[in-house]
C-alpha cells in the first residue's frame, strides 16, 4: 500500500466500529497486495485515489478476512509473509482480522481440497501432526508480528472435508474430524480467545451443512462459529430471493441444532448487477434476524477486485475504479 496515499484511519469512519459486540461487516481482501503490485489503483466515491481499507471503512466495514496457502506457486501471494503485511494494514486501520487456512498450496473449495505438495507422502498420523504444527507455527508468527486474529477458519469451503484424499468426508468422516480438530486445537493453544470457524459453501444447501456438521459432532470435533458462502445470483436453479431465503432458513436451523454462532464469510454478486445493493442488504438483514441473535456478521469476497483473473463478482466498477452500489449495503 502506498504510504503517501494512506489516510490515517485510527479515527476513521464513525460507522466502522470494532467493538467486540458489533455486527461484523467485512471483506476478504486477499488479492489486494498482488493487485497493487500489478499497478491497480482504487478511487473512492468522490473520485479521489485512496487506499482500499479506508474506502471499506467509509462504507461501514470493520473487519478483513485473509486466506493462507502453504506454499503458493508464485512463492509469495497468499503466503504467511503476504498475510502478515495485509493483517498489519488491517490492524493499523483498527479492523478485526479473520485468518482463513486453506491447508493447500492453492484454492480449496468444494471440488478441490488437495494437500500441499510437501505433505503428500505423510501418513495420516503425521498429517494430523503437520496440520497442528503448521497451524500453531503460523499463528505464533502472526502473534510475534503483533497480530491477534479474532477468528481462525480451519479449512475453506469444506463441503466434503479437506486434505484429500485422507480427509475426504464422504470416504472417512472421522479422518476429516480429526484433521479439523488438529487445526482447532492448535488455534486455541495460540489464541484461546479467537473463535474457530468451520466453513462450507452454498448456504442454501441445508442437507450438506447438516451432513458435515453432524459428522464432525459425532466424531468429537467442535467449533465456535459456522461460516457459510453465499453467491445468490449463482445458486443453481434458484432466484436470488430464493437463495437468500433458503440461506436464512439454513442458518436458523444450524443455530437451533448446534447452538453456535453463524456468519456469512463470503458473499458476492456481479459487479454490474442492477440489484446488487438490494441483494446484499437483504442478506445483511437476514443475518441480523437469525435466531437467538447468533447471526454475527457478513464478509464480501474480494470487493476490490475489478478486471482481475476473470472474477466478476466484486464490488468495484472497472470503468471508474470506484466502489459499486453493493458496498452501500454495508452502510445500512
Amino acid at each position: 500500500m502506498n504510504n503517501t496515499l494512506k489516510i490515517l484511519t485510527i479515527f476513521g469512519s464513525l460507522v466502522a466500529s470494532t467493538h467486540s459486540n458489533a455486527f461484523v461487516k467485512g471483506a476478504d481482501i486477499s488479492w489486494i497486495t498482488q493487485m497493487e503490485d500489478n499497478g491497480y489503483e482504487f478511487y473512492n466515491d468522490w473520485g479521489y485515489r485512496q487506499d482500499v481499507l479506508s474506502i471499506l471503512r467509509d462504507h461501514g466495514m470493520n473487519a478483513v478476512r485473509l486466506r493462507v496457502w502453504v506454499n503458493p506457486s508464485d512463492g509469495y501471494y497468499s503466503s504467511l509473509d503476504d498475510v502478515i503485511v495485509k493483517a498489519q494494514w488491517a490492524k493499523d486501520a483498527n479492523m478485526d482480522v479473520m485468518i482463513d487456512f486453506h491447508y493447500s498450496d492453492t484454492w480449496a473449495d468444494p471440488g478441490n481440497q488437495w494437500k500441499p505438495a510437501a505433505w503428500q507422502q505423510l501418513s495420516f498420523e503425521d498429517l494430523m501432526g503437520q496440520v497442528w504444527s503448521y497451524t500453531r507455527d503460523s499463528l505464533n508468527t502472526l502473534k510475534a508480528a503483533g497480530i491477534t486474529p479474532k477468528w481462525i477458519q480451519v479449512g475453506n469451503e469444506t463441503n466434503n472435508g479437506m486434505l484429500w484424499n485422507e480427509g475426504m468426508a464422504s470416504s472417512n468422516m472421522r479422518n476429516y474430524a480429526w484433521l479439523f480438530n488438529s487445526g482447532r486445537n492448535a488455534a486455541k493453544e495460540v489464541f484461546p480467545d479467537a473463535k474457530v470457524i468451520v466453513h462450507l459453501a452454498n448456504c442454501h444447501d441445508n442437507a450438506n451443512f447438516r451432513w458435515i456438521l453432524d459428522g464432525l459432532q459425532s466424531n468429537s470435533a467442535w467449533w465456535d462459529v459456522i461460516g457459510a458462502s453465499s453467491y445468490p445470483k449463482n445458486a443453481t436453479g434458484l432466484t436470488w430471493q430464493e437463495a437468500n431465503n433458503q440461506c436464512l432458513s439454513n442458518l436458523n436451523d444450524l443455530v437451533d441444532r448446534y447452538g453456535t454462532e453463524v456468519m456469512i464469510t463470503e458473499i458476492g454478486v456481479p459487479w454490474d448487477e442492477p440489484q446488487a445493493k438490494t441483494i446484499v442488504a437483504d442478506m445483511i438483514q437476514k443475518v441480523r434476524r437469525v435466531n437467538q441473535n447468533k447471526g454475527i456478521g457478513i464478509f464480501y469476497w474480494e470487493p476490490q477486485a475489478y478486471s482481475w483473473q476473470g472474477y466478476t463478482l466484486g464490488a468495484w466498477d472497472p470503468n471508474t475504479r470506484q466502489p459499486t452500489q453493493a458496498l452501500d449495503a454495508f452502510l445500512e
